[in-house]
């Protein structure tokens, strides 16, 4: 009863400013409220009573993360709609950036652009399972496969 009054006190006294902080970082009231919920739910399932300092720590980081997740899937998006271009355009011509585009891979540098390449667009990996099999993390895949299509890109506006 004792920890239920603590945490009850806690919450009361603390709320209104870590909900603050999180506004302040996400501009964004139903995910400051789900962030601030969440802080909360997990110090009652830890049965701790931490003092401010702590929830506000921890409000800061949560936020942070969901920036930080928010940024690659703008990023991924961004990356997928570019995929996602088609023109209408002529035999010969799909035939010929074809070619130009197969070439331009083999010249990626370094390396393993090429593999990313050809594990996302030629076998449809995600990024996920890219990033297992070569041992690397998410971000890594994303840099590489955006580092190699700009590589390509270039290597056709030099060629077309």
């Amino acid at each position: 009863m004792k920890d239920k009054e603590a945490f009850e006190t806690l919450f009361r006294s603390h709320y209104r400013e870590m909900y603050r902080l999180a506004m302040t970082l996400l501009h964004d009231e139903a995910e400051s409220k789900d962030v601030v919920a969440e802080v909360f739910a997990r110090m009652a399932e830890a049965g701790r009573t931490e003092g401010a300092s702590y929830l506000l720590a921890a409000v800061r980081n949560r936020c942070l993360n969901l920036l930080r997740n928010r940024s690659i899937q703008q990023r991924i998006q961004r990356l997928y709609l570019l995929e996602q271009e088609v023109e209408a355009k002529s035999a010969e011509q799909l035939c010929e950036e074809s070619r130009l585009l197969e070439q331009g891979i083999g010249q990626l540098e370094p390396p393993v652009c090429e593999q990313v390449i050809r594990l996302h667009f030629e076998q449809g990996m995600t990024f996920r399972e890219i990033a297992l099999q070569l041992g690397t993390s998410e971000t890594t895949v994303y840099k590489y496969l955006r580092r190699a299509m700009n590589q390509l890109r270039q290597h056709l506006t030099n060629e077309l």
